[in-house]
């Protein structure tokens, strides 16, 4: 059985849905990031607090693309901070915790934007939205080396 292809206005729709998944998301781990990079202390404190600048300065070039796109698909941006904490849904944190704690709670939120992107990236590719596609692709990218490198300071 064949399966029925949407509409393209439906492709569309759901495509932005998607990705103002993945702007919550980005948006959420930005401040995670930040909150760590401000409390972060003891004997990795110079390297993680620089990683952490860096990595929260680079999701927010990336917030304002990823809504970019979403409005060059004719749609609407999600913002607001009540709005991207609901629709992120990540688990904050407080401070403070010990260095592994920040590096544990940032791979997890990581992780779920990794996750989040690629449903994007799927559908994207379902759609023939190339341009969408290669967007979603650099974040998943830049997110798993952010992984591996936050992993790597827990061994």
């Amino acid at each position: 059985m064949k399966k029925a292809k949407s509409s393209p206005a439906k492709s569309s729709t759901a495509l932005a849905r998607s990705l103002n998944q993945v702007l919550a998301d980005s948006y959420a781990l930005m401040a995670l990031t930040h909150l760590a990079h401000w409390n972060v202390e003891g004997p990795g404190f110079f390297a993680l607090h620089t990683a952490f600048q860096t990595q929260y300065e680079e999701l927010f070039t990336a917030i304002d693309e990823i809504a970019e796109r979403i409005r060059a698909l004719d749609a609407y941006a999600i913002g607001g901070l009540g709005t991207f904490n609901q629709t992120a849904g990540m688990k904050e944190f407080a401070a403070p915790l010990p260095q592994e704690g920040y590096v544990k709670h940032l791979i997890a939120a990581n992780d779920k934007l990794i996750a989040n992107a690629a449903k994007a990236r799927d559908l994207a590719g379902d759609v023939g939205d190339a341009e969408s596609q290669d967007l979603m692709i650099s974040r998943i990218t830049l997110h798993q080396k952010t992984v591996w490198m936050l992993k790597s300071f827990l061994k």
